[in-house]
């Protein structure tokens, strides 16, 4: 374990199988924040066809509705098959490889989720209030998006010690 500082020395008191173990919890925990929202996500937007005022959408809409529903979609798989997975290898001291594989589904379905707000964000501005505003708004949110996910983490990387 690493202490509020980070300090590593702490890690050392674990054998391997519990650093595995508790990387493993700790990805879950992750995992059940961005499922929910994915989740939450693709559920309105599977409404939303049946919805009245749905066919007033023009062509170029439509596309980018297809788009935002398909990476939605993509996300939720990506977000759950880390326990599918876990499930399918159960007992078979894959732990190691369990962590790693879900480590790399949970990097690629926070990717496709954060596509599906993006365009979600994008899609609801250019209906309400146009394309302008779609872009200027959906842009920002990426941006957004980009810098809390991605910049933010790997800026604050500490540097790798001497010790």
């Amino acid at each position: 374990m690493t202490d509020i500082d980070g300090d590593r020395r702490l890690e050392s008191a674990e054998d391997p199988d519990e650093r595995w173990n508790r990387n493993y919890s700790e990805l879950l925990q992750e995992l059940r924040v961005a499922q929910t929202g994915v989740q939450i996500l693709f559920a309105f937007l599977l409404t939303l066809p049946f919805s009245v005022g749905f066919e007033k959408i023009n062509g170029t809409e439509r596309v980018l509705y297809v788009i935002t529903f398909l990476c939605s979609g993509v996300a939720a798989a990506l977000l759950i098959a880390p326990v599918s997975y876990h499930r399918l290898s159960f007992r078979e001291g894959r732990k190691p490889q369990i962590v790693r594989t879900a480590h790399v589904l949970a990097q690629f379905g926070l990717f496709f989720e954060m596509i599906a707000i993006v365009m979600a964000v994008y899609l609801v501005v250019d209906v309400v209030v146009g394309m302008p505003w779609a872009g200027f708004l959906g842009g920002g949110v990426a941006l957004i998006y980009l810098l809390l996910w991605y910049v933010l983490p790997l800026a604050t990387k500490p540097a790798p010690s001497d010790d």
